[in-house]
Formats: structure tokens, sequence, C-alpha cells
């Protein structure tokens, strides 16, 4: 039994034996419990696990694969591999395998796509042994299938489904048409099992996240409310600042039902979860990019000052305390809807780690903001409000990029984006890059729009003003040239 390896025995569990007593456990037993028999049959005749196990052999999918013998090669053991010695080394490999054998990693998607490729090209040339090689890459699936089909039912069917015609289309002739078309089928459904499994946010990552957009939002608020009652006291007004305040106060009773609302469509359309995690996470990549280009557009900034400032002034001039209630409500839940929003796709891209981070990174940021109001209204502190707003701008587009990827894959795991895989694109869960023309497409645009945003506010936009002035002298010049040229008349006579 030296050249057999887990996967043998579990390949045999599952089907059986031809001619013996051996029955199939395929249908009977689930994968994770004829993985648990193959294991312990690879290690019921060696003896107590001895030494440390290299970080080489701590992958299942590289090492499930191996006999006794190559795994004792790979270990560098003598040649005598009889010894005790060499034995509990061997024992401590198939231990280790044994407690991380159902783990989804990287790896044994890898080990799955490789045979998939080698399948495919022995099926190409007719080979025979490519049905052989379609079931290894199965078998080898099935570390993983449980997990996946916990997860996403359908999704573990459709795979299932795939490798069965794969099996059986490579063992038949099938034309090459037909198998590059089974082909994307896998490619596609295996990076969505990965996502569903392996991909999980850093909850540091999160964390921040979640303390800058309170940080952010919250402050940008703070100066809205303190601008709106400077405005009221230059106005000489200030008796009408309690308008103000009861604006502010239902903005944030909006906000906060705005949340709820938001959280209970999720809550009543459970079906429809992987649709609506997209659909929110496109949204808030959109606001999140506009967001961060709008506070790099000093003339926007002064746009949305000068709509607010007008509808104060209209609203005083009005002698109407709803007027001005309007125009503060207005103000503070815009922010307070972008809040929402911005948290909603931050609790949905941090499903796989819990909501700690987020929550966390949300209090901090309250604590900041308490500080920072203190400081700005008690002590009189000025803020270094620009390299602030551009640091949080570059952010905020990172973020959006961010989501950009992420919404594209729920919405992939919705069916309403096909996916379309590039064998050749990396695969980085913590930047929102997927190896699909889709994602990619979409972060590409953002970055196009990205470029687009930088090369007007700081190229095209500054010249604006000097061209217009330019244009204006020229003008002036060209028009005393013409008056001086004209000879005056002469004056009629008395």
């Amino acid at each position: 039994l030296r050249d057999v390896s887990p996967l043998d025995y579990y390949r045999r569990i599952s089907i059986g034996t031809v001619g013996t007593a051996m029955p199939a456990f395929e249908g009977r037993l689930p994968a994770e419990d004829r993985w648990a028999a193959a294991l312990y049959a690879s290690i019921l005749r060696l003896p107590a696990p001895r030494g440390e196990v290299p970080p080489t052999l701590r992958a299942f999918a590289t090492t499930g694969t191996m006999s006794d013998d190559q795994a004792l090669a790979a270990l560098g053991v003598p040649d005598d591999r009889r010894q005790p010695e060499a034995l509990g080394r061997l024992a401590a490999v198939r231990g280790f395998q044994s407690d991380h054998a159902g783990a989804a990693t990287a790896q044994v998607f890898a080990q799955v796509r490789a045979r998939i490729d080698s399948a495919f090209a022995l099926a190409r040339t007719g080979d025979p042994a490519a049905s052989a090689r379609a079931f290894d890459a199965y078998m080898t699936f099935e570390q993983v299938e449980r997990g996946v089909r916990a997860k996403n039912p359908g999704l573990a069917a459709e795979l299932e489904t795939a490798f069965a015609s794969l099996r059986t289309r490579a063992a038949g002739g099938a034309a090459t048409a037909e198998l590059d078309g089974l082909r994307g089928r896998l490619a596609a459904g295996l990076e969505r099992a990965e996502r569903v499994l392996g991909d999980r946010t850093s909850p540091y990552n999160l964390f921040v996240q979640s303390f800058i957009i309170m940080l952010r939002e919250g402050l940008e608020a703070i100066l809205i409310v303190g601008a709106l009652m400077t405005f009221l006291v230059k106005m000489g007004a200030s008796r009408r600042r309690r308008d103000i305040h009861i604006g502010v106060g239902a903005a944030i009773g909006a906000s906060l039902a705005t949340a709820v609302a938001l959280e209970t469509i999720f809550v009543l359309t459970p079906a429809h979860r992987e649709a609506l995690e997209g659909a929110t996470m496109m949204v808030a990549t959109a606001v999140l990019f506009y967001v961060s280009y709008w506070l790099l557009s000093k003339m926007e900034v002064v746009k949305w000052n000068h709509f607010v400032k007008s509808k104060v002034q209209d609203a005083l001039n009005s002698g109407s305390a709803l007027a001005l209630v309007a125009a503060a409500f207005l103000a503070v839940y815009r922010e307070g809807f972008e809040t929402v929003l911005f948290y909603k796709a931050l609790f949905v891209a941090g499903d796989s780690v819990g909501t700690m981070p987020v929550v966390v990174g949300m209090l901090a940021g309250a604590v900041v903001l308490v500080v920072v109001y203190l400081a700005i209204n008690r002590f009189g502190v000025r803020l270094p409000l620009k390299p602030f707003f551009a640091v949080t701008s570059a952010f905020l587009y990172y973020m959006a990029f961010v989501f950009a990827g992420q919404g594209i894959a729920e919405l992939q795991e919705g069916g309403l984006v096909s996916t379309t895989i590039l064998q050749w694109a990396p695969r980085i869960p913590a930047l929102g890059i997927y190896p699909t023309v889709e994602s990619l497409g979409a972060q590409g645009l953002l970055m196009l729009l990205a470029a687009v945003a930088l090369l007007w506010n700081f190229v095209v936009e500054p010249r604006r003003p000097r061209a217009a002035g330019s244009t204006v002298e020229v003008e002036r010049m060209r028009r005393h040239r013409v008056a001086s040229s004209v000879v005056p008349a002469e004056p009629p006579p008395r």
C-alpha cells in the first residue's frame, strides 16, 4: 500500500470495486465522511506522528495525491523508509492533512483547474485517459464540494452536472466547440465557488473603511450645519437657529428610517439576496466615485454651498419656518443617505468575517467626531480641511474600485451578470479583482473615469479662468485699437 495515495482510497470508497464485496459509497456517504475514511485508512498502519510538517507539505491539494513513497521522498528521508522515524514523519504529514482536508483553499481549486486542463488536452487528442483525468478533477473538487453546497446548493449541483458531462464527453469524442463550451462552464462555476468559500475580507481593512466613512461623512455634516448657523448669524437671523436644529433632527431620523427600510427589503426578499447585494454595492460604487470627485472639484463644492445658502436665503425671505427646516434637512440628509448606503455595502462585503470590525470602526469614528466637534466649537481649533478631504477622496475612490469588483461578483452569483473567465488575469479578492471580463471591465471603466476627472480638475479646469481672462484682454485691446484708428468727425458748423 505504499504506492497508494489518500485520493486513491477516496476513489475506491466512492465508486467501489467491481467483482468484490466493496460497494460504492458515493450515494451513501457525504464527501466529508468519505475523505475522513480515506485519511483514516492512510494512517491506520503508521506509528505516532513525529516532527514538524514542512510548509510545502501542508496543503492537502498537493499531498492528498501523493503515495507514501512520494511523500517520504518529499520529506527527504533516508532510503530505508521503514524506519520508525521516517514513518513517524509520514504520520505527521497525514495527520496534518486530516485536520485540513476539508479546508477551502486556493491550492485545492488550483489542483482542480490543473486536472481539468489536462483532461481537456487529452480529450482533444482523443486519448481515452481523458475521462479518468476528469474523474480525478471531480474527486479533488469534492474536498470542497460540501462547503459549496452548504452556501450555494444550486452552484454545487451545477458544477456536479458539468463534471459529469466532462467525464462523459471526454470519453465520447466530443467536438472541440462542445469541449470549449463545457470548459467555460466549469471555469465560471469554479470561480464562483472559490469566491463563496475562499474570499474573506480583512477585518482590519473593514475597520479602517468603516472608521473613514463615519469620520468623513460626519465631519462634512458638522461643517455644513456650522456653515448654515454662521450664515444665519451673518444675516441677523440668529433666532431662527431652532429651525436648523429641527431640520437636522429630522434628517437624522430619516437616515435611520432609510437604514431600516433598506434592511427590511433584504430580509423580505431572501431569494434575491445576491442580486440586492450586488445592486447595493454598484450603487455605492457610483456614489463613492461621485463623492470622491465632488470633494476634489472646488467648483462643485462652491455650487453645493451656493445651493444650500440660496435655499436658506429663500427661506428667510419667505419667513417660512418650514422652508428653513427643509433646507437644513436637505443638507444633512444627503450625508445621512450616503452613510447608510456605504455601511450597507460594507456589511455585505464583510459578511464572511462578521459585523464586529464594521461596528467597532463606526463607534471609533463617532468618538473622534465628538472630539473634533468639541475642539472646533469649544477651543476654536482650525482643521486642515484641504489635506483631509484630499486623502479621504483617494480612500473613497479605493473603496469604489473594490466595491465595483465585488458588486459584479454578487450580481454574477445572482445570475444577473454572465461570468466570462480570463485565464491570464490575476485574482486579488482584497482589491475586488477577479479574473472575469465583467468585473475587470467595470473596474477599468472606473479607472478611466478617474483619469478623466483628475485631468479635468488639475489640468483643464485651472487653465479655463486664465484662458477666459486672456480672451477678455485681447478683446479689450482690439476695441482700443479700433477706437484709436477712427478719425473723429468734424463738429457741425454753428
